[in-house]
């Protein structure tokens, strides 16, 4: 997704079946942005360069949380190996 999804000779982001860009809308959607997700508060007004720009330069959603919960298992599992290790009798807790 590139900053500029909504404008049609910007690049690839032609609707697959209809004769236009994707709306701003369809971008976030592809970027698995909940559908119901606001990018103004209420009652501003709508620009749409800043709001394609967060959305072109978002990480998309589903991907940042299973990095997250990499990470998390990541941790877990170092800090279980750590609790392992210090659990040994007859071994020093900083020894490896």
């Amino acid at each position: 997704m590139t900053t500029q999804c909504y404008g049609y000779g910007n690049g690839r982001f032609g609707h697959p079946e209809q004769d236009r860009a994707i709306t701003l809308r369809e971008a976030a959607i592809l970027q698995s942005f909940p559908p119901s997700y606001a990018f103004v508060e209420p009652r501003r007004s709508v620009q749409f360069s800043p709001i394609g720009r967060m959305i072109g330069n978002a990480v998309p959603v589903r991907l940042g949380r299973a990095i997250g919960r990499s990470i998390l298992r990541h941790l877990s599992e170092v800090d279980s190996r750590s609790m392992n290790r210090r659990m040994v009798p007859g071994r020093r807790a900083n020894a490896r």
